[in-house]
């Protein structure tokens, strides 16, 4: 069906009424997701990242890859251009591939990925140096809390960037490598880097005297989004596998 209208979307219900007839009892969502997941393996296709197959949210799919018949282009609107691997990958002019969870276009993964990575960078940074000034640190702390609060505060900032030192080194090389699973990865270790990065969110109050009240509150404000950031860059370069839906 698919091939017979190239360009265009094919509904789930024009499936189902083509695959399964009226009379027929099927757990009808299953069956589609698994069908069409198959066939992107055939194709070595990704629903994040389509080059044949393309998800229209909640809608259908559509087959965006150029078509000839007996010769004849059947997709005069796709445009084929070359990849760096020399393989040819069809864009649409009238298609926008939307993320299969998000629901967003889908943007270029050297994006997402060095998105990702500047912002393991920048936590990377902050560790370092709070740990080659962790002296200054307890002159900050002392200024404001009693001796035993700041002590706490220069032992709790020690040992989560000694933590988040090797992190932030596996989280950049997985990234820079394109390592397949890391999505899963991250979604694991995700509650403890979100326990970490609130944490730090509150260093720029550390600073509050040399930058005024109101630039640590916005810096503070920042850092307490960004953790979510990091997912959301990490799902869209790194989807999970379509998960069947039930019906009933």
């Amino acid at each position: 069906m698919l091939l017979d209208r190239p360009g265009e979307m094919v509904t789930r219900e024009e499936m189902r009424s083509q695959l399964w007839p009226g009379d027929t009892f099927v757990d009808f969502d299953h069956g589609l997701n698994t069908a069409v997941n198959k066939l992107r393996e055939a194709l070595g296709d990704a629903a994040a990242n389509p080059r044949f197959v393309q998800t229209v949210a909640r809608r259908g799919y559509r087959f965006i890859a150029p078509v000839q018949q007996d010769g004849m282009d059947a997709t005069p609107g796709a445009v084929a251009t070359a990849s760096p691997a020399g393989q040819e990958i069809p864009s649409n002019a009238g298609a926008t591939s939307l993320h299969p969870e998000l629901e967003v276009p889908v943007p270029r993964r050297s994006l997402t990925r060095g998105l990702f990575i500047l912002i393991q960078v920048m936590y990377l940074i902050f560790y370092v140096a709070a740990l080659f000034r962790w002296q200054g640190v307890q002159r900050i702390a002392d200024g404001f809390l009693p001796g035993w609060s700041a002590s706490m505060i220069v032992v709790a900032v020690l040992v989560t960037a000694g933590a988040g030192i090797p992190l932030r080194c596996y989280l950049i090389s997985g990234a820079g490598f394109d390592h397949a699973r890391l999505g899963e990865k991250f979604q694991r270790l995700f509650p403890a880097i979100l326990i970490l990065d609130e944490l730090w969110a509150v260093a720029p109050f550390l600073l509050a005297e040399k930058i005024g009240f109101g630039a640590a509150f916005a810096a503070t404000a920042g850092l307490l989004y960004l953790p979510f950031s990091e997912r959301s860059l990490v799902r869209m370069a790194y989807p999970e596998p379509t998960r069947p839906s039930r019906v009933g």
